[in-house]
C-alpha cells in the first residue's frame, strides 16, 4: 500500500476509535439519568441511542464539526499539510486513549476536552503557541463553565415546577396526567426547532424561519398527542390507596416521558459530539484529496456514519461504568427528577449545536443532575463522587496534550 492508502486507513481507524470512546464515556453521560431512574433499561437505552445519535450526527453535526476544524487552530500560520495531517491523527488517538482509560474506571470525563487538548498539545509542539487560537480557546473554555450552570438553572426551575404544579397538590396523579404532556410537548418542540432551522440545511434543505416554527409547533403537539394516549393506557391508582402506591404510578407516568427526554439527550449529543471524531478525520481526507491546509472542508456522509456506528457500539460495549456513576451516585435520581436533569441539558447542548459552539455534554449533563439535587438540598448530593468527577475534569486537558504531542513524534517518525 502506498502511503496515501494507510494514512487513510489510520484516519479511518483512529475517528472509529474515537467515536467509540464517546460512546463509552459521553453517550452513557448522555443516557445515565434514564438508565440510573430505572426508567429505561440499558437495552432499551442502546436502541435509543443507535436511532437518534445517528439521526443528530446526520442531520445536525456539521456545525460543530466546522468550528473545532478551523476555530482552534490558526491554519494561516502553519504551511506544511503535514503538520495538520499528523498532528490530527495523534490528535484522535490521544483523546481516544483517554477516554478508554477514564471509561475503564467509570469516570465520567469531557470528550470535548479532551480532543481540543490534543489539538492544543500537538500545535504547540509542531508549530508553536502562535498557532492556538487563543481567543477562540477563551471563548471554549468558558463555555465549559457556562454550559453546566445554564443547565443547573434550567434543570432546578423544571424541577421545581413539577414540585409545585404536581407533587404539592392535593391529587398529584390527576397533575401529572395533565401536565406531562405539556413537558413532552416542550421536549419535542424544542429538538425540531433546531432541526428544522439547522439541521437540515447540512442535506441540502433550508427551510424558512416561520415555517421551521410552525413545523416544530406542529412536531411537538403530535408527540404530546401520542405521550397523552399513552398516558390515559396508564391505570390510574386505587382511591384510599397508599401514598407510596401513587407515586409509583406517577412515576411510571414520567417514565413515559424519560424516553422522550432520552431521544432528546442521545440526538442532541450525535449532533454535538459526534465532531470530536469526524471533525479531525475530515481534516485528514481534505489534506490527502488536495494536498492542501483548507479554511472548510464538507464531512463526507460516511465519516458521518462511522462516527454514529462508533459510538453506538462504545456505549453497548464499555458504558455501564460511566452510567452508574452519573446515573446513581452523584444523587438519587426518579423519572420525575432524571426528565428535568435530560431536558435541561437536551436543550443546552441543542443550542450549543446550533450556534456551532463546541460543549462539552458532561459538564453540561452533570450541571443539570446538580440542579436537579439541589432543589432537594446540599445533602442529597454525594459531595465526594462530586469531587472526584471535578478533579476528572482538571486532569484531561493537560494528560489529552501530552498524549497528543507524544503520538504526534511517532507518527511523524513512521511516516515521514
Amino acid at each position: 500500500m502506498d502511503l496515501t492508502t494507510v494514512l487513510l486507513i489510520c484516519a479511518i481507524v483512529f475517528g472509529l476509535y474515537m467515536a467509540w470512546g464517546i460512546g463509552a464515556n459521553d453517550v452513557a453521560n448522555a443516557m445515565a439519568t434514564s438508565v440510573g431512574s430505572r426508567a429505561i433499561t440499558i437495552k432499551q437505552a442502546i436502541i435509543i441511542a443507535a436511532i437518534f445519535e445517528f439521526l443528530g450526527a446526520f442531520l445536525a453535526g456539521g456545525e460543530v464539526t466546522s468550528t473545532i476544524r478551523k476555530g482552534i487552530i490558526d491554519s494561516s500560520v502553519i504551511g506544511d499539510p503535514n503538520i495538520i495531517l499528523h498532528g490530527m491523527l495523534a490528535t484522535l488517538l490521544a483523546a481516544a486513549v483517554w477516554l478508554t482509560v477514564a471509561s475503564r474506571y467509570g469516570w465520567p470525563v469531557s470528550t470535548t476536552h479532551s480532543i481540543v487538548g490534543a489539538i492544543v498539545g500537538f500545535a504547540m509542539v509542531a508549530v508553536g503557541a502562535e498557532a492556538v487560537n487563543w481567543p477562540k480557546m477563551g471563548l471554549i473554555a468558558s463555555s465549559w463553565v457556562t454550559s453546566p450552570l445554564l443547565a443547573g438553572v434550567i434543570a432546578f426551575i423544571l424541577i421545581m415546577s413539577v414540585q409545585k404544579l404536581i407533587f404539592d397538590t392535593d391529587d398529584p396523579e390527576s397533575q401529572t396526567r395533565k401536565f406531562v404532556p405539556f413537558y413532552i410537548f416542550l421536549t419535542a418542540t424544542v429538538i425540531a426547532l433546531v432541526t428544522f432551522l439547522k439541521g437540515l440545511k447540512h442535506v441540502g434543505l433550508d427551510i424558512d424561519g416561520e415555517i421551521a416554527v410552525a413545523l416544530s409547533l406542529a412536531s411537538g403537539i403530535l408527540v404530546a398527542i401520542g405521550g397523552a394516549y399513552f398516558i390515559r393506557r396508564i391505570p390510574k391508582s386505587e382511591q384510599g390507596g397508599s401514598k407510596e402506591a401513587t407515586e409509583d404510578n406517577i412515576e411510571k407516568i414520567f417514565a413515559l416521558l424519560m424516553i422522550v427526554t432520552a431521544s432528546a439527550m442521545a440526538f442532541s449529543h450525535g449532533s454535538n459530539d459526534v465532531a470530536n471524531a469526524t471533525g479531525p478525520v475530515a481534516a485528514v481526507l481534505s489534506i490527502l484529496e488536495t494536498g492542501e491546509i483548507a479554511q472548510s472542508s464538507p464531512v463526507p456522509i460516511y465519516v458521518l456514519f462511522i462516527g454514529a456506528i462508533g459510538i453506538v457500539v462504545g456505549l453497548a460495549t464499555y458504558g455501564v461504568r460511566v452510567i452508574r456513576t452519573v446515573g446513581e451516585k452523584i444523587t438519587e435520581l426518579r423519572p420525575s427528577r432524571g426528565f428535568a436533569a435530560n431536558l435541561a441539558a437536551a436543550s443546552t447542548v441543542v443550542f450549543a449545536s446550533s450556534t456551532g459552539l463546541p460543549i462539552s455534554t458532561t459538564h453540561t449533563l452533570v450541571g443539570a443532575v446538580l440542579g436537579v439535587g439541589l432543589a432537594r438540598g446540599v445533602d442529597a448530593l454525594d459531595w465526594s463522587v462530586i469531587r472526584n468527577i471535578v478533579v476528572s475534569w482538571v486532569v484531561t486537558l493537560p494528560i489529552a496534550a501530552v498524549l497528543s504531542a507524544t503520538f504526534y513524534f511517532i507518527l511523524v517518525f513512521l511516516f515521514t
